[in-house]
């Protein structure tokens, strides 16, 4: 069974606020693959992941170089890969060794290498709802084991347009 639901943050701070969740409810082999158009949210996010690890420190998105490491509670392996043609580039790279190598792993621009991704990583999907800083944040058939994460962010993150839904 996977999980599936929609957050509505207003700017920056409230989307890494929804990362500091994740991030404190993070395990070690946890995948996060962040997609979403440019200034959507993807490094706020993963900002706030870091935050809730317990990283120092500022987070800054891995655009030019692909990969950063920071360490907190886990090791948070922080990847790019807006700059890649492809699946076969990421793996040139390396992210195999990012990917299972213990910590948690964040990859921006996931959708550019989908095929590599093992299935129990972790859709999340960011976008722009209007010309302010309002940010969608849909979190796209999370495994089981996700549910309580998924229910406190529901919890901590109510409005009328927070959409929960139980896909079977």
């Amino acid at each position: 069974m996977s999980f599936s639901t929609a957050i509505l943050t207003n700017g920056p701070g409230q989307t890494q606020e929804v990362g500091r969740v994740i991030g404190e409810q993070s395990q070690p082999g946890d995948i996060f693959l962040l997609t979403g158009p440019l200034g959507a949210g993807k490094t706020c996010l993963t900002q706030g992941i870091a935050s809730g690890l317990g990283v120092s420190g500022y987070v800054r998105s891995p655009t030019f170089v692909l990969a950063t490491r920071y360490q907190g509670r886990l090791t948070l392996h922080h990847m790019d890969l807006y700059r890649i043609s492809g699946a076969e580039e990421a793996w040139d790279l390396g992210l195999d060794e990012q990917l299972f190598g213990g910590g948690i792993c964040i990859v921006e621009w996931a959708e550019r290498a989908a095929e590599i991704f093992p299935p129990e990583s972790l859709w999340t999907e960011l976008d722009h709802v209007d010309s302010g800083d309002q940010r969608s944040i849909s979190f796209i058939d999370w495994p089981d084991r996700y549910r309580t994460v998924l229910e406190q962010l529901s919890t901590a993150f109510p409005s009328p347009q927070t959409s929960n839904e139980v896909n079977s």
